[in-house]
Order: structure tokens, then sequence, then C-alpha cells
């Protein structure tokens, strides 16, 4: 709900002076007309007359994402493609010593990442934490 008490200043941008730069600070002030809203200059006294009409809010548009479009499948025919890094570790599964290896930012922004090897043998997906 609006509040019609509400400045003027809360819905519109900043403006500024054109004489010294400063911004521009709205108060009341009268005309022929009756009372105005006049944006005046603290520093050198600069004043501009707003124009009084019936202002409106400005609405945030809220996007809803899919959560698709957000995570990274890796379906079976991408997994075939051998383009990620090996690195010599050994498979606790197989025994194998060669391992695909990528990293996943899994927790926070301030904590390492989880770095993920894929045995190059057998398959099977296994963690390291940093």
């Amino acid at each position: 709900m609006i509040r019609e008490n509400r400045r003027v200043s809360e819905y519109k941008a900043m403006e500024f002076c054109p004489k010294c730069g400063s911004r521009l600070e709205p108060k009341k002030g009268k005309t022929q007309k009756g009372a105005a809203l006049m944006l005046v200059c603290p520093k050198c006294g600069y004043k501009k007359q707003e124009k009084c009409g019936k202002v409106e809010p400005k609405v945030a548009k809220v996007i809803q994402h899919n959560p698709q479009q957000l995570v990274a499948v890796i379906g079976k025919e991408e997994q075939k493609l051998r383009t990620l890094p090996t690195v010599r570790v050994e498979c606790p599964r197989c025994g194998n010593n060669l391992a695909y290896v990528w990293q996943v930012q899994t927790r926070g922004a301030d904590e390492s990442s989880t770095q993920f090897l894929r045995c190059t043998k057998c398959g099977y997906t296994f963690r390291e934490y940093s």
C-alpha cells in the first residue's frame, strides 16, 4: 500500500545542481498557484520547481528462474568425452592410479572448493576436500 505523504525524492532519481554539482534537496515552497515542491541546492541556493503530479513508485520485476537453467547436468554422452584433466591418484574401488579431476564450489565462497575425481578405469567418482 502506498502512503500519500511520502516525499517525491523517494521515487525519483537524484538530481544535481547545474551550478556547483551538489545534490538538490526537496523542500516545500510557495508559488503563485499555492504550495509546490522545490529542489534546492544547500550550497549555492539554486532552486528548481518540481512538477507535481501523481507520483507512481517503480515496481520491481520478479524473475522466476527454472532450476534446470541454474544446474549443469552432465549426461551419459558428455561423460564419455575425455576432456577433463587427469591426476595420478589411487582409486579406492579398483586401485587404478589415474583419475579425471574437476573442482566445484559446494560450500560457502569463503571456504575451499571440493575436488571431484573419477577413475579412468571403473568410472567410480569420489571426492577430496581441501
